[in-house]
């Protein structure tokens, strides 16, 4: 099976069991149920999956999808700062759409308790690598601040995001994510622009 195929073989997994997740419940959702949406093979969720558990760790996967989708929609001309902005409400808007509150609160329990993969502290996932192109990009024109180095000003903005979540799973989403985050984010990013 070459690259691309398998990527979207995974893909048509991870998606699936998400939307299933989201519509049927985690508990109420079964491996055949993902498999049957996804229209692969029990074979094929078993190569990229143990288990249904293994799957809360592919949520990250998941915005890694949805941000190669935001990516390919991104003005270049966009000031780096309103790019960021557009990137997380968009982020966080489908996280409130298409993601089971129940399940966000899982991914971050366990990725504070496994000993293997964080995926969210990943350096690897699409998300880091096209906050480093935006912040470099935005060095490069002036209107990100040179006083921090690229990797802490991606450091800083990723840690002020998982607050963000976490703070509204804590609160077991009483209020809205992306609103919240539309308040908080430009106070955080003021620090980051230049002049």
């Amino acid at each position: 099976m070459n690259k691309k195929s398998a990527k979207n073989t995974k893909s048509k997994i991870v998606s699936a069991a998400w939307k299933l997740f989201y519509e049927q419940g985690y508990d109420d959702t079964t491996v055949e149920d993902i498999i049957r949406q996804s229209g692969t093979s029990k074979g094929s969720f078993y190569h990229y999956f143990e288990s249904k558990d293994s799957l809360l760790g592919s949520l990250a996967y998941l915005f890694d999808e949805k941000y190669e989708e935001l990516e390919s929609e991104l003005d270049p001309t966009l000031p780096t700062i309103e790019a960021l902005l557009f990137l997380n409400r968009q982020l966080f808007e489908m996280i409130e759409n298409t993601v089971d509150l129940e399940l966000i609160k899982r991914l971050y329990s366990t990725q504070l308790t496994t000993r293997t993969e964080k995926q969210l502290l990943d350096h690897n996932r699409v998300y880091y690598r096209l906050l480093r192109r935006l912040i470099i990009a935005g060095q490069q024109k002036g209107d990100v601040t040179k006083a921090q180095s690229v990797n802490d000003v991606v450091k800083y903005y990723a840690f002020c995001e998982r607050a963000v979540i976490y703070d509204w799973c804590l609160c077991n989403g009483d209020y809205s994510l992306s609103d919240s985050a539309a308040k908080l984010m430009p106070f955080f990013l003021k620090h980051i622009e230049n002049g």
